[in-house]
């Protein structure tokens, strides 16, 4: 199989396309009469009503949301009920953007181009130049989207800051710490690049209006950003996964889950298991940070069971080759926690309609408005994962059926973790970008009018995601 391609720089003058842009009351006689009791209990539940629908309002988003849904914030008394979210995308000092790809290509002895000819090297972190080549697109092109770019810092609802945080940080091939620096050409510093970032949009005024909370940010890589985490945590930041991240500084209430961008090919055939020999296939590195104890166990537990497939591979064009007629050719494809709860190991099983078998007790996981993935993925808890027998044991009493049903699900879903699908990867993460828009609005309020004083706990504004452990849920 081919290595995924490095991905072209979009036309610089493209970003000079415009943007399209009565209540009663109860006598005290009846009141003396009523026991106190019987008042307390219909309260209760009706104010537990009301806050749950408040919250139902302002964050749901319909199953049947179509592509000409948007979310938005009008002036008050305004009819245009559909109006898109709008968007201003900084033009950030180039180092920040192409200067990060040049700083890749020249660490590893590739000649320097002007940047129309610039390519970002493909990887599982891409979502970073995809969304900023998206936006770099004309208007018209971009019709569907629940988003609009607009050239005007003070018409846009929300800011984009479209620093390639992840590519920074694999820059140099080698550590800083260990990179033996050429003499004519300085080390790349993404530690340094980190704050020279800050120092440049602490000092905009848009930041400082609102102190970041109408500001979305990528961070893909669990690592992106981590000198400056604090300094952000305001924004809206996009994110593969919590692993990395305080309680106070992500949650699913201001936060977007995105998917990695997957490694290998997508598979292209219809549904079936013809062709679907092996039962469970996992091909991927044995020790990992904060997966490496499960993962070292499952390797004990499977490795000698009939008709499963596990085995040890690093990142290469070879194991990709590998990875992909292996999940191309199993019914169900083993997911463990990685260096962090997610991985994109995930997303190559479902663009390969390969069942998930998702073993991580605290992974969030994108889009789940949209994707209910009981119906995509089976998940086991880690005990009992690691159990000898025990996982084999419940994936052979899956029916046949029963994995059809999956693997018609997956190929449903399977745009939504396409980047480069008109209709998929991109278009989604806008779409979750614009529903943060009321919680933006009601932070940025909150903030302006509340007094600063230290808290021994967190204050109302940490809503967090859900910590709690799986269950497992074969059926």
């Amino acid at each position: 199989m081919n290595p995924r391609p490095k991905l072209r720089s979009p036309p610089l003058s493209s970003a000079l396309f415009p943007s399209s842009s009565s209540s009663s009351h109860i006598s005290k006689t009846s009141t003396s009469k009523m026991p106190r009791k019987s008042l307390l209990r219909p309260t209760l539940a009706i104010t537990c009503l009301l806050a749950l629908f408040t919250l139902y309002s302002i964050f749901y988003t319909p199953s049947h949301y179509t592509a000409n849904t948007s979310v938005g914030i009008s002036d008050p008394g305004s009819s245009d009920a559909n109006k898109k979210v709008r968007i201003y995308m900084y033009d950030l000092p180039r180092r920040f953007t192409y200067g990060v790809i040049e700083s890749y290509a020249a660490a590893r002895g590739e000649p320097l181009v002007n940047d129309e000819l610039l390519k970002y090297p493909g990887n599982q972190h891409s979502a970073e130049w995809y969304l900023f080549s998206d936006l770099n697109r004309p208007s018209g092109e971009r019709v569907d989207s629940a988003v609009t770019r607009v050239l005007d810092p003070e018409e846009a609802d929300l800011f984009y800051v479209p620093f390639f945080s992840s590519l920074s940080l694999v820059v140099n091939p080698i550590r800083p710490t260990t990179l033996n620096a050429s003499h004519d050409r300085a080390s790349y510093n993404d530690e340094q690049t980190q704050e020279d970032l800050m120092e440049w949009l602490e000092e905009q005024v848009y930041w400082k209006r609102n102190n970041g909370w109408d500001h979305v940010i990528i961070c893909q890589d669990p690592n992106a950003l981590y000198k400056v985490i604090d300094r952000v945590k305001n924004g809206v930041l996009l994110v593969s996964d919590f692993g990395r991240l305080a309680r106070n500084q992500a949650s699913l209430v201001k936060d977007v889950i995105m998917p990695y961008s997957h490694r290998i090919k997508t598979y292209e055939g219809d549904i079936g298991l013809e062709n679907r020999k092996s039962l469970l296939f996992f091909m991927g590195n044995r020790y990992r940070k904060e997966g490496g104890k499960i993962r070292d166990l499952l390797f004990h537990v499977l490795e000698n069971e009939r008709e499963v497939i596990i085995k040890h591979g690093a990142q290469s064009r070879e194991s990709r080759r590998a990875a992909s007629q292996g999940m191309h050719t199993s019914k169900f494809c083993l997911h463990p926690a990685g260096d962090t709860p997610s991985a994109c190991r995930l997303f190559d099983a479902i663009v390969s309609l390969c069942v998930p078998v998702i073993v991580s007790d605290h992974i969030e996981l994108p889009f789940e408005d949209a994707i209910d993935y009981r119906k995509i993925a089976i998940f086991v808890d880690s005990s009992t994962a690691v159990t000898p027998g025990n996982l084999v044991k419940l994936l052979r009493r899956v029916s046949p059926a029963k994995i059809l049903e999956y693997q018609k699900e997956l190929k449903k879903v399977k745009r939504y973790f396409e980047y480069e699908e008109p209709d998929g990867t991109v278009k989604e993460i806008w779409r979750q970008v614009a529903s943060k828009l009321p919680f933006i609005k009601l932070m940025s309020n909150r903030d302006k009018r509340i007094v600063v004083r230290d808290l021994v706990e967190q204050d109302c504004a940490c809503l967090c995601s859900n910590q709690s452990g799986l269950h497992t849920t074969l059926r």
